[in-house]
């Protein structure tokens, strides 16, 4: 497998499309730019959709890759390793933030379990059976897992991404539940980006005091070690830093530019594939959203380095898919104004006639 074939695949929206739109928002009552940055949305939203005016958005999901990494065995995270498995069964239960705002939003949730470290039968069958693998290595000494399950992770994300396509999913609203999963994120973007461990360090959504900043600072920095030699090939650098729910997510991000549905990015994880899958293919930053600001430096170095600009900014760093499951209804709203605001009444001449450019030359002559 080689994701660089991705970018022959990967159009852009359509320009044309974009360009309607624009000429039909100018003819709206509402003044231009009086809606900020929701006219930009909608505009975005029909070149997606190929439609003028924008279509609303009617059947979005929640999907949510879920994995433990080996590396929250050196107490970089706020949660025990291999505690990812408590954060999905609480998402099942719908006690968790991101389960109460898909149940208020009335948006369905699916999470796929890539590589958790537990019994499959403690889930639902649902959500274990498409695992890869059973956690992920520690990527400070060892590779993530092998190259044969990042390319099996990958093609599993791609086939998500086409059974939401092919189910009407209009837009995905994209999640992870991981222990020690911004650890690898991290890593992907220092390494993508070319900077040191202390710049992409943060303190995860479970928040870390500050030895255990110090601890997860000098994971980044070994693992980086690891990572810089592959970075050649996407494939090998998700293997060697990234666990099989990153290369998940990378291929349903890819896939889904193909099919050309919209994507909502939430934190630093699905940040961090973003960037892995931009190198793949130019064109798919293109189809996604940045939802959010989590407060994390490897995120805002991902979304900098894509030309992303988060919709809200409201400290949110719980993860899970919830901050950019908040972004959606400012997307709704975006195309609902673009599709449902009247246009303007054509302006007549005094006398009831459209006036033409005769008119006009008539009347300087006249002058």
């Amino acid at each position: 497998m080689n994701l660089d074939d991705f970018s022959d695949l990967i159009q852009r929206p359509d320009g044309g499309v974009r360009r309607d739109a624009e000429e039909r928002r100018e003819r709206l009552t509402v003044p231009p730019g009086a809606l900020g940055r929701l006219d930009e949305l909608g505009e975005w939203l029909s070149a997606a959709q190929q439609s003028v005016p924008v279509r609303a958005i009617e059947q979005p999901r929640l999907v949510i890759f879920a994995g433990d990494h080996g590396v929250a065995e050196l107490g970089v995270s706020g949660r025990p390793a291999g505690g990812a498995y408590e954060l999905v069964r609480s998402a099942l239960d719908g006690a968790s933030p991101v389960s109460v705002l898909a149940r208020r939003f009335s948006v369905p949730m699916r999470i796929v379990d890539v590589s958790l470290d537990c019994d499959p039968e403690l889930l639902p069958e649902s959500v274990v059976r498409h695992r890869v693998r059973r956690g992920s290595g520690r990527i400070d000494v060892e590779d993530a897992i092998s190259a044969e399950e990042a390319a099996q992770a990958v093609r599993l994300g791609m086939a998500i991404a086409d059974e939401e396509a092919d189910s009407g999913t209009d837009l995905v609203v994209l999640g992870d539940l991981s222990v020690g999963g911004t650890t690898a994120a991290a890593t992907l973007v220092a390494a993508l980006c070319g900077t040191d461990a202390s710049v992409v360090t943060g303190r995860g959504g479970a928040g870390i005091d500050d030895l255990a900043w110090m601890r997860k600072c000098a994971a980044i920095r070994d693992a980086l070690r690891r990572a810089r030699p592959v970075l050649g090939d996407q494939l090998e650098l998700l293997a060697a830093s990234g666990g099989a729910d990153l290369a998940a997510m990378t291929g349903f991000l890819l896939q889904s530019a193909v099919r050309r549905m919209p994507v909502i990015l939430d934190g630093v994880v699905s940040a961090a594939c973003a960037l892995v899958a931009q190198r793949a293919a130019f064109r798919a930053p293109d189809w996604w959203l940045a939802g959010q600001v989590s407060g994390e430096p490897a995120q805002t170095k991902a979304l900098d380095r894509m030309a992303l600009t988060p919709l809200l900014d409201h400290g949110v760093t719980v993860g899970e898919g919830s901050g950019a499951l908040l972004a959606l209804p400012l997307v709704r709203a975006a195309a609902a104004l673009a599709a449902e605001l009247p246009e303007r009444e054509p302006e007549t001449a005094v006398d009831g006639e459209e006036p033409g450019p005769g008119t006009q030359a008539a009347a300087l002559d006249g002058v």
